[in-house]
């Protein structure tokens, strides 16, 4: 009896403590369901009550939250998601918090360190701010932390040495600045550090020799400096090591030998110097090696055949000398070698020719002579050659018309003679200018040429086998021996430049006649890109009349038919809501939330975008204004019906949303919404009454408006917009065409960087090479060599921008007197270069601010681009 009372009495506590338990839990379930609700995160997307089947939670068998996974959840941006707003003392049991790529904004709270159980942490791709909170520090149970692609700033903690069980860690793409702290090297289960992208600095400790488990590690693009420090003898599990884009010098640290299991060693853009190392070729593991733009020197070893593995060479912009080695071509594994901007001499191995898998030949800008060897024009991989600014002579081989592959060939700046054989009609890039060519042109059906530089010949006979292509973006015909009638750049309709020459011979160049710009057929106003109020000068050619008959004919029907399809569609979705609210308030609300009102609106105030609001033309579109009912005023930049049919121009269009949609600056034109539709097409930005740079420089009455010290501001306003896209933003961003033509001017004559439909965000893991896009006159020279886009490309544009501003024209032939100023003339150089348009600045203080502009103009326009300041460099001048 005894014995059974006593068990009795254990049962009915062990009910207690289980009923307490119990209550414990729903307790903290539900407590963890309202810190979800209360950050209206999933408000829209889970109408369940049971939270633990909402999207991106994940629950124990007991029903508390242990994993919180959400991705690519983006709300409207009037409704951006506050990190700070989720209570974190809610979750005891989370093992892993993931919210990427969603908008979150704020900073890390100090309340993240109470997640005491968190084995994973990432706030990948949002909008993060603030220093790093030292309460992260706390979670010593940490063994992935990912903070990269954010905003995130200041030192980071001592207090690291905590993260014990860290093994991966990202904080790129951030603005993290200062040394990095000592107690990195108590981090000793680490295989994937990232810290590239942000503003650390000063000398590499020696923290490696204890991070033996060490599989990737990302530094690049920081502002680290002095040698390699010796600690990575003990890395020999490493197969991934990248430093470009630093300040770091010496010579490459001999303990580089012990990294047996290397695969990718990336050390581009710093100052290293010296031999080639021999050492180097026992990393037989490697398949990728970056080397370009430092300072090293001497022959190149021929025992970089025994790395047998390597897929990607890069040598580029160092001083190698001597002949190109032939032991290259046992790489037979290599897919792309670059070793452009050298001091190669002699012939090119004809073994090349036996590297089987090449896709990717630059040996540009060399001192290399003799012919162009058959055997590698019969590569049958090869995609890309580039040999241009060498010594190489004799004729262009007939059989290159047989290379089935290839689709850019840059033979330009050479010593080639004869005619162009063949039919090379399915290249996409082709550039062989300064040379002796002579013989006619025939190009064949189908043809697939974007690009076509054949200037500085002596080739003759008619152009008009040119008709057939059709995708032609860049033609430059300059300076040969061209008989008949000229081409139309209307036959041309993705042609961004047009530049043939005028002679005794070729007549009949363009619709609108010959232009001074650009020395040939330039762009004037009737194919600006960006907002123009020129409308003098748009052409009224068969094409545009006949356009002008029929087009608003076929577009009233369309837009009757999409008008009365969203009408019915928004009857029958309305319910409570008051259309004139909304119809004629803020665009913004408007556009993010009825688009169909928005569009609506446009149509009427455009009357279908009839001629007469047309002020302009774009790189792709035409441009309208339209003037809403509450006098509200906007530019419409609409797609044509048959250029949205055109995949490049979609393109365009697609790529200036995504773009825009990202960048807040006030020097930015604002893109405030856009309507695609397969029928109709169009963007809507910010209205700039003053229209182009380009026609208020050409407008006499602009002129004088446009006096010295807006002038100044306006170079500035372009200045301090660039440096946000170049250093602000992650990734960097590069406009690509930046011109006059392409800054905008608002009622107060300040400067608006437009027209984003070419822009490109740099991959730092990339060559980021590229098809040349831009307006002649403005494209950096580099550019045209190796094909690879950076940001000093545009410094090098806004340079250019900036004589023009202050000289009132484009500097044209000024350009290459300009880079070789000496100190001693500058003062006569700038007197003969100022727009004599307005009298000579009488004021100290207005010449002090011109002439501090114009020597930041000559700094950006060097040739070399590593001796060319950076944009953020130029705006702390022009703020002195």
């Amino acid at each position: 009896m005894q014995h059974s009372s006593y068990i009795l009495t254990h049962l009915m506590i062990l009910l207690f403590m289980l009923s307490n338990e119990a209550i414990a839990t729903y307790f903290n379930n539900s407590l963890e369901a309202k810190a979800l609700l209360a950050t209206n995160w999933w408000r829209e997307v889970n109408a369940s009550d049971d939270h633990c089947s909402w999207e991106g939670i994940i629950c124990n068998e007991a029903g508390s939250v242990t994993e919180i996974l959400l991705l690519n959840h983006y709300l409207g941006l009037g409704d951006r998601p506050h990190l700070g707003s989720l209570d974190f003392s809610s979750f005891s049991n989370l093992v892993s918090l993931s919210i990427e790529h969603c908008g979150l904004e704020g900073s890390i709270p100090e309340q993240i360190g109470l997640l005491s159980n968190l084995t994973e942490l990432s706030f990948w791709g949002n909008r993060l701010i603030g220093n790093l909170s030292v309460s992260l520090t706390n979670l010593t149970r940490l063994e992935y932390l990912d903070l990269g692609f954010n905003h995130l700033s200041g030192k980071l903690p001592d207090s690291f040495t905590n993260l014990i069980r860290l093994k991966y860690l990202d904080l790129s793409h951030n603005h993290f600045r200062g040394e990095l702290p000592i107690s990195f090297a108590n981090l000793t289960r680490l295989e994937h550090l990232d810290l590239a992208i942000n503003q650390f600095s000063g000398n590499l400790p020696n923290l490696f020799t204890n991070l033996v488990h060490l599989e990737y590690v990302h530094l690049d693009m920081n502002q680290f400096r002095g040698k390699l420090p010796d600690s990575f003898t003990n890395l020999t599990r490493l197969r991934l090591l990248s430093f470009s884009r630093n300040n770091l010098s010496g010579e490459l640290p001999v303990s580089f030998t012990n990294l047996i299991r290397l695969e990718n060693l990336y050390l581009s853009g710093n100052n290293f110097s010296g031999k080639l190392p021999v050492w180097l070729t026992n990393l037989t593991r490697l398949k990728e090696l970056a080397l370009s733009n430092n300072n090293f020197s001497g022959d190149l070893p021929a025992t970089l055949s025994n790395l047998i593995s390597l897929e990607y060479l890069s040598l580029s912009g160092n001083n190698f000398s001597g002949n190109l080695p032939a032991p290259l071509a046992n790489l037979t594994h290599l897919v792309s070698l670059y070793l452009s901007e050298n001091q190669f001499t002699g012939p090119i191995p004809p073994s090349y020719g036996s590297m089987v898998n090449i896709t990717v030949l630059d040996l540009s800008t060399n001192q290399l002579s003799s012919s162009i060897p058959k055997e590698i024009i019969n590569l049958k991989s090869l995609e890309t050659l580039n040999l241009g600014r060498n010594s190489i002579s004799g004729p262009i081989s007939p059989d290159i018309a047989n290379s089935m592959n290839l689709q850019q060939l840059d033979l330009s700046h050479n010593s080639l003679a004869g005619p162009v054989h063949g039919n090379l009609s399915r290249l996409s890039y082709l550039e062989v200018s300064s040379n002796q060519l002579s013989g006619n042109l025939s190009f064949q059906n189908p043809c697939s040429l974007q690009h076509l530089d054949l200037s500085m010949n002596h080739m003759t006979g008619a152009i008009t086998s040119l008709v057939v292509c059709h995708h032609l973006q860049f033609l430059d015909l300059t300076s040969n021996n061209f008989v008949g009638k000229g081409l139309s750049k209307l036959m041309f309709p993705e042609l961004k430049t047009l530049n043939q020459i005028l002679n005794n011979n070729l007549t009949d160049v363009g619709p609108s006649g010959p232009s001074v710009q650009d020395g040939g057929v330039g762009l004037s106003c009737n194919a600006l890109s960006g907002q123009s109020t020129c409308k003098e000068h748009m052409p009224r050619n068969k094409l545009v009349h006949y356009l002008a008959i029929f087009l608003p004919i076929i577009m009233v029907l369309c837009f009757l038919l999409l008008g009365y399809v969203c009408y019915i569609n928004r009857k029958g979705t309305q319910k409570t809501i008051q259309p004139e609210i909304y119809r004629h308030g803020n665009v913004c609300s408007i556009l993010n939330y009825d688009g169909t009102v928005a569009y609506e609106d446009f149509i009427t105030a455009t009357e279908d975008f009839d001629l007469k609001y047309c002020i302009g033309n774009g790189g792709y579109g035409s441009v309208y204004e339209a003037k809403l009912a509450d006098g509200k005023i906007f530019a419409l930049k609409k797609l044509h019906r048959f250029e949205a049919e055109q995949p490049n121009f979609d393109q365009s269009f697609k790529n200036e949303i995504q773009v825009l949609t990202n960048l807040r600056h006030k020097n930015i034109v604002k893109l405030y919404g856009f309507c695609l539709h397969n029928k109709c097409n169009f963007l809507v930005y910010e209205y700039m009454e003053n229209g182009s740079l380009f026609c208020a420089l050409s407008d006499g009455k602009l002129t004088i408006e446009v006096g010295w010290m807006k002038r100044v501001n306006i170079i500035k306003d372009v200045a301090f917009s660039l440096a946000y896209m170049h250093h602000d933003c992650s990734p960097p961003i590069v406009h690509r065409d930046i011109s006059s033509n392409n800054i905008l001017l608002n009622s107060e004559m300040e400067g608006f960087v437009a027209d984003f439909g070419v822009a490109k965000l740099l991959d730092p893991d990339s060559s980021n090479q590229t098809v040349i896009v831009g307006t002649t006159g403005y494209i950096a020279p580099e550019l045209a060599f190796n094909m690879i886009v950076t940001e000093k490309c545009e410094v090098y544009s806004f340079g250019v921008v900036t004589l023009e501003i202050i000289g009132g024209k484009h500097p044209g032939d000024l350009l290459s007197s300009l880079n070789n100023y000496s100190t001693t003339s500058h003062g006569t150089r700038l007197e003969n270069i100022l727009d004599k348009r307005l009298p000579y600045p009488a004021d100290k203080s207005i010449e002090k601010n011109i002439i501090r502009v114009y020597n930041v103009a000559l700094a950006c326009i060097l040739t070399d681009p590593k001796c060319r300041p950076t944009m953020r460099e130029v705006c702390q001048e022009l703020s002195c």
